[in-house]
């Protein structure tokens, strides 16, 4: 058997040159996140198509592990688990971020693997349980991928007897994989510079043979990977597993409960995705994702990788907002403290992103992230002296002292300059509330300085931003932004993100909503009413009831093929007629409904709150993570097989502003009204 089991491996190692050529890291589409609520552990870990896919370690922003199979062989036949017939997963606790997957070949062999993380220490348990179904005996080996410090490229073997060891010639990073049997042989193997390693466990598959626990330990040297690896396997996984359950059930003891609007299972599966987004060295930053989408998983814009998995203080707001909702303000305080105190610059404004740690990443300007760090200070009633004078002045001075302002060198969608109704929402609240926190503090000119700005972008921005001679409407209409603040003019630009070249009149989104959901414009404002109309004929698709969401905006480019393969960077489309022949669509979002939920409670209408609800629970996968986008029916390969209408595409999965999206329309049903909305905007603007 051990002949066989070797051999088998052989074969498949002479398979990751190619697996590993393109992409570098794994789908994004995970159907399963955890870690621990401790800050001991540093470890988070995904999980998709029935195996574990990148771990995190020694922060959230590193990648340090590409994957973790098993291969099942018997002498005729080797396969890898994860290519298995059948595939599973669910969370075998509704209040534990605790995953189990199932791979079952029929009339072969069927694996179940349970992962915790250790609460106390830098390892990943896992629980192998291994079925033979042939009544025969089987091999059963370990398929280690390590990616040591966000590099696949120069991981090291050390020799480890009957455990596998790795370090990172590129930093202080190191891991070592140990069962609670001894490994019987181990090899390693690299190729094209990536390090794969083997292990073959003594499980056939029988009675008496058939369970083990694999640890997969971190640290900066292979001796205290190893020494953590072991010390959690003598905890055992039975143990561990109760102390990482207990951890979560805790942190949601300590929250609100669920509201009677949302499904419980994903309401509380989203608070605890939200939490586990946050970084355990670098308190506060909570990242984008913990995926790396189409070409963002490649070696070809960035390497280390980062993209997702940086800190955007929009994101930050959306999470944090949704934390202040769910009960956890110490998590929503903690996100302030990291943008005022690590990621603000020091003339006010806020980068484009950041690594955990706050360093500038990405080194655009969107001024609707310098705004809204300001609104949720005010949310949270941090109105004291020294923050007000060292961080909330500075950026509210920053926004009313930008040349071009209310006009940003990039709106939310971070692709285009110009003058964005939703982008000039963000900045009208933050310096309302910014005059509010200033008038506390006894600064009564800047109070009235900011007031009297904010007032008058507010009666400006539709002559800013919404045509009045544009082909959807005879009626005014809000843009998705004017490059030049004359929204009746015809002046076109390129939509970024592989989309073409088009008329500004002819590209519409969702964002002006934020006028409403900030305040800023009432709900029935007849600009407001009309986008309405132009919006849901323009970008949504799907039933009649809006089921399948709303696109970006018109022509969008960010999304998969037209095939369904990965969105590249390269794809060039300059007019509409390439573009609608182009490879690269982008589709729906579920962030739309609940935005538009959110306008909808303000409108009136709390049943139709409610159904966006329902439709944004239902694009959750079995392991309820919600996606960036959803396959729509307007555009194929949606309704294929494979890529079922209304679930997730292979976007970013979990997203945690869709998680918070989630949260945060959940509690605005229950109470009535937006949680998010700062009320001194809207009083003041007659909302």
């Amino acid at each position: 058997m051990r002949r066989v089991c070797v051999a088998a491996i052989s074969m498949l190692l002479s398979m990751p040159a190619a697996a590993m050529a393109e992409p570098s890291w794994t789908e994004a589409d995970k159907d399963g996140y955890g870690t621990s609520t401790t800050t001991a552990s540093k470890v988070w870990h995904t999980l998709d198509d029935g195996r574990l896919t990148e771990v995190f370690y020694p922060d959230l922003g590193t990648p340090s592990v590409r994957t973790l199979e098993l291969v099942v062989s018997d002498g005729k036949f080797s396969q890898r688990d994860t290519e298995a017939r059948n595939h599973s997963i669910r969370m075998l606790d509704s209040r534990s971020l605790t995953y189990q997957q199932v791979n079952e070949e029929p009339r072969r062999y069927r694996i179940t693997k349970t992962y915790v993380t250790d609460p106390a220490r830098d390892v990943l348990l896992i629980d192998v349980r291994f079925e033979s179904l042939t009544g025969k005996k089987l091999g059963l080996s370990v398929l280690y991928d390590p990616a040591l410090g966000n590099d696949h490229k120069d991981d090291v073997a050390q020799p480890g007897g009957d455990v596998l060891l790795a370090t990172d010639s590129g930093s202080p990073v190191a891991s070592a994989v140990a069962g609670s049997s001894p490994f019987t042989h181990t090899s390693s193997q690299t190729s094209e510079g990536d390090l794969v390693q083997t292990a073959e466990t003594s499980l056939t598959g029988l009675s008496g043979s058939q369970a083990m626990t694999v640890a997969l330990g971190f640290g900066p040297t292979t001796t205290a990977a190893l020494g953590a690896s072991r010390a959690s396997l003598a905890a055992g996984f039975t143990a561990t597993r109760s102390a990482y359950d207990a951890g979560w059930h805790g942190y949601l003891g300590g929250l609100k409960g669920a509201p009677g609007s949302a499904d419980t299972t994903l309401y509380n599966a989203s608070v605890m995705t939200l939490a586990a987004h946050e970084d355990k060295t670098y308190r506060g930053g909570y990242i984008a994702s913990p995926t790396m989408p189409w070409v963002w998983g490649t070696d070809r814009i960035e390497n280390p990788s980062g993209a997702y998995h940086l800190v955007w203080s929009r994101d930050l707001y959306q999470i944090a907002t949704a934390l202040i909702a769910a009960g956890d303000t110490a998590g929503a305080n903690r996100a302030l403290d990291y943008l005022f105190l690590r990621q603000q610059k020091p003339d006010g404004s806020f980068p484009q992103n950041s690594t955990v740690n706050g360093a500038e990443h990405w080194t655009n300007l969107q001024l609707d992230e310098v705004a809204l760090p300001i609104v949720l200070a005010w949310q949270l009633n941090r109105t004291g002296q020294a923050l007000y004078q060292k961080h909330i002045k500075n950026a509210a001075d920053f926004i009313v002292g930008f040349p071009g302002a209310p006009s940003s060198p990039q709106e939310r969608w971070e692709n285009q300059s110009g003058y964005s109704p939703g982008t000039i929402a963000a900045e009208i609240a933050g310096l309302v509330c910014a005059a509010d926190i200033a008038r506390r503090n006894g600064d009564t000119a800047s109070a009235a300085r900011y007031e009297r700005v904010a007032d008058d972008w507010q009666k400006r921005v539709e002559g800013w931003t919404a045509t009045t001679n544009g082909p959807y409407s005879p009626r005014p209409y809000y843009l998705r932004l004017t490059k030049d603040g004359r929204p009746n003019s015809g002046t076109a630009y390129n939509i970024g993100d592989s989309g073409p070249t088009v008329d500004q009149r002819k590209v519409v989104d969702p964002s002006y909503l934020e006028l409403v959901r900030l305040g800023v414009k009432r709900a029935d404002n007849p600009t407001i009413l009309n986008t309405v109309r132009v919006v849901d004929q323009q970008l949504a698709s799907g039933r009649a009831d809006g089921r399948y969401f709303w696109h970006r905006f018109n022509f969008d480019g960010y999304g998969e093929q037209k095939d369904g393969s990965p969105w590249d960077f390269g794809f060039p489309s300059n007019t509409t007629e390439n573009w609608a022949n182009n490879v690269t669509i982008g589709r729906n979002w579920p962030i739309f409904g609940g935005e538009r939920g959110e306008y909808e409670l303000l409108a009136g209408s709390p049943g139709a709150a409610s159904t966006r609800l329902g439709h944004m629970a239902a694009a959750a996968n079995d392991g309820h993570m919600l996606p960036e986008q959803v396959w729509a029916p307007d555009f194929p390969p949606a309704g294929q097989p494979g890529f079922p209408l209304g679930e997730g595409t292979f976007s970013a999965t979990p997203l945690a502003w869709s998680h918070a999206q989630y949260v945060r329309l959940a509690w605005s049903i229950q109470l009535g009204h937006p949680v998010e909305r700062p009320s001194i905007v809207a009083a003041r603007y007659g909302g």
